[in-house]
């Protein structure tokens, strides 16, 4: 449950700066006529999402255990491949993410309605669909059949919607640095979790060898259904008796990508806090309704 609150945390609170800088600075320009188009295309972008994400439940349920599982080992890569790219992207770009979303924005007020829709929509629908890819493979992985996966994500994703507010109204100051850091470092170890059972699910649909080579079965200690075993499966996809190829993925993946990750590059010191989206001065203004 807490590693699908982060994702939602996570991918949530990305829409949410996007949503509040692209309102903030219509607002601030006297172009309040713009908001409806905005509006529009983050409706759009939220409900492709959702639409998504219910192709990809109730499509696998029509398909053979091994299709099932090719398809999910196959999306979990490709997920994993997803947020690796965002993480560090975000890191790279959150200091001038507000300069280039109203680049952006000024183009698109020049274009007409049509583009102001395509703004928001492309802005907001990137994270969506990398939140349901992700989540839908993460709750894959736990296979426990509970919803608790899914109250995880949608908590992490309104707990994203209330910072973003508190953004907006000039409530709240954060170090993006600092949290995308955080953030970011804890899902590299929770993608990298997702990498493996992916790798599994391959091995389970006959794609690759080697599904009864484990290289130890812990089960005894950590019994799968016991509290702390369903923790750490929860949290890390962690798995008492994993194969060769699995822990070979996961160390692989994990040991280069949070060395590379967490390597100071991208953020100066002292900077990265943003008090409101539409800030000025050292104090932070309160923004007209929207």
């Amino acid at each position: 449950m807490f590693s699908n609150y982060l994702i939602g945390l996570r991918e949530g609170l990305e829409a949410s700066l996007v949503v509040c800088i692209l309102i903030a600075y219509l607002v601030k320009t006297g172009r309040r006529d713009a908001l409806k188009p905005i509006w529009t295309g983050i409706g759009v972008a939220v409900a492709l999402a959702l639409g998504f994400g219910c192709a990809l439940e109730f499509g696998s349920q029509e398909l053979t255990f091994e299709a099932q599982e090719a398809l999910g080992g196959s999306l979990s890569v490709l997920a994993v491949a997803l947020v690796t790219w965002m993480v560090f992207w975000m890191k790279r770009t959150a200091r001038h993410l507000k300069s280039e979303l109203h680049d952006k924005l000024d183009v698109a007020l020049q274009m007409g309605t049509g583009a102001l829709v395509a703004t928001a929509f492309l802005a907001v629908g990137r994270e969506g669909l990398e939140t349901s890819l992700f989540v839908w493979t993460s709750v894959h992985a736990a296979g426990d059949g509970t919803p608790r996966p899914l109250i995880g994500a949608a908590l992490g994703i309104f707990t994203a919607v209330v910072l973003g507010w508190l953004f907006y109204r000039g409530a709240l100051r954060i170090n993006l640095s600092t949290f995308f850091t955080w953030t970011g470092g804890m899902l590299v170890v929770v993608a990298a979790g997702v990498l493996a059972y992916g790798f599994h699910d391959l091995q389970e649909a006959d794609w690759l060898p080697g599904l009864y080579d484990k290289p130890f079965d812990i089960s005894d200690t950590i019994p799968p259904d016991s509290w702390y075993g369903t923790l750490l499966k929860g949290v890390f996809n962690f798995q008492p008796d994993p194969t060769k190829l699995q822990v070979t993925v996961w160390l692989l993946y994990l040991i280069p990508t949070l060395v590379l990750f967490l390597l100071p590059v991208g953020f100066a010191s002292g900077k990265g806090k943003v008090k409101a989206p539409d800030e000025q001065g050292s104090r932070p203004s309160k923004a007209p309704q929207a």
